[in-house]
């Protein structure tokens, strides 16, 4: 896989700005731990190899173990390797990321509000739209993971 271009270089006030957004996000209240699975599982969701690999590697440095990483494609079904938060913030990931079928219904959202306050919410939101922009510019501008850039 070429890398097409290096959009941070092309224009960097903006992806300046998005790194604003991402700083905001780290900000907040959320645990960054919980940010970063969103962010994985999001990537997982949309396909981008470059976002799967730093994201997995941040949260393996952040000490996740390995157990709980391979598990997040299928945390549906890990039973509680993941906590009640986190599977809610989970939930509304995919929820939120695949709109377009789901259209995020009244059930996602109640589930979502039961553990999160509404700025909470927000944020959360905010970290999901994010990560999907950023696969975005990830998948059609080839970034070459770190992974295969050692290979």
């Amino acid at each position: 896989m070429t890398t097409r271009i290096d959009y941070a270089k092309i224009s960097p006030d903006t992806y300046k700005a998005f790194g604003n957004v991402y700083m905001n996000v780290h900000k907040g209240a959320l645990a960054k731990e919980l940010i970063d699975l969103v962010y994985l599982r999001v990537s997982q969701i949309n396909g981008c190899a470059y976002c799967i690999d730093m994201h997995s590697r941040d949260l393996l440095k952040s000490g996740l173990p390995v157990e709980k990483l391979v598990l997040v494609p299928v945390w549906h079904d890990a039973g509680n390797v993941f906590g009640v938060r986190e599977r809610a913030a989970l939930a509304w990931a995919e929820s939120v990321t695949r709109v377009a079928d789901t259209g995020v219904p009244d059930a996602a959202y109640e589930a979502a509000t039961a553990e999160f306050n509404d700025k909470e919410l927000a944020d959360l939101t905010y970290a999901i739209g994010l990560m999907n922009a950023f696969n975005r510019f990830g998948i059609a501008f080839r970034s070459t993971p770190a992974a295969s850039a050692k290979a």
